[in-house]
């Protein structure tokens, strides 16, 4: 006699993540783009055409006037980090040398990038 399986007990089964391998060596570009293309049956062209396209969604959102703030969801969020300016100091007290006071120069402000790992990234890890 069979058994049925619940549907819940099906999806869990498709669920579940296959195990692949560690890769022992940096992958470039082309091994990037080859590996993605035979694991998904897609065309390295139509897999390099979507990591373009990737960057360029990315760039949209963390440009100048933008929202600021790029996720890939469950792996990482790019956001862009407006630093304040910072004046002039004149005697600070040296760390390196004691005794001995020097000048800081101003900064002006600057954007930086800022990567953030998520939740699935930081088990990928483990």
């Amino acid at each position: 006699m069979a058994v049925k399986k619940s549907s819940a007990a099906k999806k869990k089964a498709a669920a579940k993540p296959r195990k692949s391998p560690a890769i022992q060596k940096k992958f470039t570009k082309t091994e990037i783009l080859n590996e993605i293309a035979t694991n998904t049956n897609l065309s390295k062209k139509e897999v390099s055409s979507v990591l373009d396209e990737l960057s360029v969604v990315i760039e949209r959102h963390i440009k100048k006037r933008a929202v600021g703030e790029f996720t890939l969801p469950g792996l990482l969020k790019i956001k862009s980090v407006v630093r304040p300016a910072r004046p002039a100091r004149k005697g600070v007290p040296n760390p390196f040398k004691p005794g001995e006071l020097m000048d800081i120069p101003r900064k002006p402000a600057t954007t930086r990038v800022k990567v953030l790992p998520l939740k699935k990234l930081k088990e990928f890890a483990l």
